[in-house]
């Protein structure tokens, strides 16, 4: 068992200020790295080092240098690295780099992420694990014609995807052999120009299903607890936009089923650390495994609302190797909301960057604003247009969606353009609180 000392944050934004909070709290030291898009960031000033990663002119892709991050935590003698998530948070060979050097990655096994990172084998490795997956290729996809072939055994519709993708580039969905052709190239270029890999894979379409995603998290030592159910069906091009725990359009019987399916198939594979597995549910409440984020989720905050639990303290005490606490310990009660609210245009989605000349943030009890952006802070194009995530918590489902539209109406942002009309649009939205909706809903509304 090693303690940590210093920890470096190799990440931006709302992740960046959220990990250093509890870093700080646990008495330990925050490094964080920055590039020059992000030198005003207001968590640059209270890190105990702050250290630049780029040239003035370089901005986007600061974050994906390996070498430069590693650079910075033996520079500054970090112990550890939280890698947040999106940029290097499921690279191997950034897990891979940091074990060379002799610094924790705060993650599972680089070889964990190997084995996830691939979803065309991951669906198998999770067959292997006793999960329900979804009927389709058994690994990769040759070409075409084995594309063709295989749809015609499964039955349109059929769902193409990037076998290393996720944020739903290179997907495409195929209603009629006419078209799987055309699509299947389209995935493939977008596949490509994303992640530099254009292998694909196919899948059975599910019509109108759910999101519904397992937060786990395991320990060196074997064990593994999951942390409830988040369901995140309402979604933008793939992208989440509000989610909340726990999901209730489950029964007892099939959360249970669910979530013990899920410890099981973090056990299987010797998971460590916070992890997601994400699954599609069906009318009938059938649930087939979609993926694995080996990471923490944006999400999180609603898991932590309703379990009292700070996930990024259980990531450093994994790291540090200490021993999880039992699952009957934790208390799921309650119920959390998470609205993301990113800088577009609420009727077009369209990025909004610019500088916030009004910026006030909602209150009260079991209000929580995670967010890096103060007033006078300018947006700027390079990154995630994400600016802050407004999570509530209350006794019951309609509690919380009152709480969170009081607080989406004291929430105020000028100067640039915000999807708060539209979050506040859904919380008055009658099919969301009749639970009449599915992962196109909002695609079919806007």
């Amino acid at each position: 068992m090693k303690t940590l000392n210093k920890i470096l944050i190799a990440n931006r934004g709302e992740i960046a200020l959220r990990a250093l909070r509890t870093i700080k709290e646990l008495g330990k030291k925050a490094i964080v790295v920055y590039s020059n898009a992000d030198k005003d960031a207001s968590y640059i000033k209270m890190a105990d080092q702050a250290i630049a990663i780029d040239s003035p002119d370089k901005k986007t892709n600061s974050y994906l240098d390996i070498e430069a991050i590693i650079s910075a935590a033996k520079n500054s003698g970090a112990d550890a690295i939280f890698p947040g998530y999106g940029f290097l948070s499921e690279n191997e060979d950034f897990a891979t780099a940091c074990e060379q050097n002799g610094i924790k990655f705060m993650g599972p096994r680089a070889e964990t992420m190997v084995l996830m990172g691939d979803k065309s084998k991951a669906k198998d490795v999770m067959k292997e694990a006793g999960m329900p997956v979804i009927m389709g290729s058994n690994g990769a996809l040759k070409d075409v014609a084995d594309a063709m072939q295989l749809a015609k055994e499964i039955g349109y519709p059929v769902i193409i995807k990037a076998a290393a993708g996720g944020g739903g580039r290179g997907m495409r969905v195929v209603e009629a052999e006419v078209d799987l052709e055309s699509l299947y190239q389209s995935a493939e270029r977008e596949a490509k120009s994303f992640f530099g890999d254009g292998t694909l894979y196919m899948e059975k379409y599910i019509k109108g299903p759910r999101h519904i995603e397992v937060q786990v998290v395991g320990d060196s030592q074997g064990n593994v607890i999951h942390v409830g159910e988040r369901d995140c069906s309402l979604q933008r091009r793939h992208q989440k936009v509000i989610e909340e725990s726990p999901a209730t359009i489950l029964d007892e019987v099939t959360r249970e089923r669910l979530l013990s399916t899920a410890v099981k198939a973090a056990k299987y594979i010797k998971y460590e650390g916070a992890g997601t597995f994400e699954f599609l549910v069906d009318s009938s409440r059938n649930f087939y495994f979609m993926e694995m984020n080996t990471r923490l989720q944006v999400e999180h905050t609603v898991s932590e609302m309703v379990s009292s639990l700070d996930l990024i303290e259980l990531m450093i005490n994994v790291a540090e190797g200490k021993e999880l606490p039992a699952q009957e310990s934790i208390v799921l009660k309650g119920h959390s909301i998470e609205c993301r609210i990113t800088a577009e245009d609420p009727k077009t989605f369209f990025p909004s960057p610019g500088k916030v000349t009004k910026w006030m943030l909602p209150g009260g009890k079991d209000v929580r604003t995670d967010t890096h952006v103060y007033q006078d802070f300018t947006i700027t194009p390079y990154y995630d247009s994400m600016i802050g995530k407004l999570i509530v918590y209350a006794e019951t489902r309609e509690k919380a969606i009152k709480k969170m539209y009081r607080a989406l109406n004291e929430f105020q942002i000028e100067g640039i353009k915000s999807t708060l009309p539209f979050h506040r649009e859904m919380m008055l939205n009658p099919d969301f609180h009749s639970n009449n909706y599915d992962t196109k809903y909002i695609e079919r509304k806007k």
